[in-house]
């Protein structure tokens, strides 16, 4: 069945932003901390051996680097348009406008929990590929490990960012779902060389995540989704 592995993610978001909210109250501040500056630092390293692997290439006499114009073409192109869209601010206003709905006015981590939660578990090369590999083969597999590792992920936001976490499971639905409908669809024109470097440059953007996360940055990190339109364009 197309879709089971988004739906499986979704469920697990859900699921696990549930567990964290309910035991928000029993973590202590500096527990949160640590375990967020902890989740930082692994998404970190995801990103980095993404990204890694897209540009290491092993040959004889050693190991060269490939893919550099893609990745500074892709980061520039995708801030240009990102910043043109204001991709960030549409989706901290999506936040606020769900916070209205559910009447939280006065949580103040709604719409920071929101964003975060959903950068983090839409941006990457798991969500990209394993929705991919859904549409294309119709393996879930990838879908269903990174739906373990969400689950754990959005615990813990929940734990410390609260409700606005669990909205990230409808982004994620529209997303991934998207992108293997789409993937469906369109089987010929996606070959492995772009599928590899959609991989490449969705880590690039979780390393920079795990940067907000890890050292309390404000990359605009929405504002540079655009950058995986280039992908399709080298293959």
């Amino acid at each position: 069945m197309i879709g089971l592995g988004t739906i499986a993610n979704t469920l697990a978001v859900i699921i696990g932003s549930g567990i964290g909210l309910m035991i928000k109250s029993g973590l202590k501040p500096r527990y949160q901390e640590t375990i967020m500056q902890a989740l930082g630092l692994s998404t970190l390293f995801i990103g980095v051996s993404g990204a890694m692997s897209g540009m290491l290439k092993i040959i004889d006499n050693g190991i060269e680097t490939q893919g550099s114009m893609l990745l500074i073409g892709s980061l520039v192109f995708g801030a240009l348009l990102g910043e043109f869209l204001n991709i960030e601010l549409r989706l901290e206003q999506a936040g606020e406008w769900l916070k209205k709905k559910v009447h939280i006015k006065n949580d103040n981590t709604f719409v920071e929990g929101f964003v975060t939660a959903t950068l983090v578990i839409c941006v990457g090369a798991m969500a990209v590929v394993g929705a991919l590999q859904d549409g294309l083969q119709g393996d879930v597999s990838t879908l269903f490990a990174k739906s373990v590792l969400d689950f754990v992920i959005v615990m813990v936001f929940a734990s410390t960012l609260g409700v606005g976490v669990t909205f990230s499971a409808l982004p994620l639905l529209i997303y991934q779902g998207s992108i293997t409908l789409f993937a469906s669809f369109l089987k010929s024109f996606l070959s492995p060389i772009v599928i590899a470097n959609l991989s490449f440059i969705g880590s690039v953007l979780i390393f920079a995540v795990g940067i907000n996360l890890c050292f309390n940055k404000k990359i605009k990190i929405a504002n540079l989704l655009p950058a995986m339109i280039i992908p399709f364009l080298f293959h």
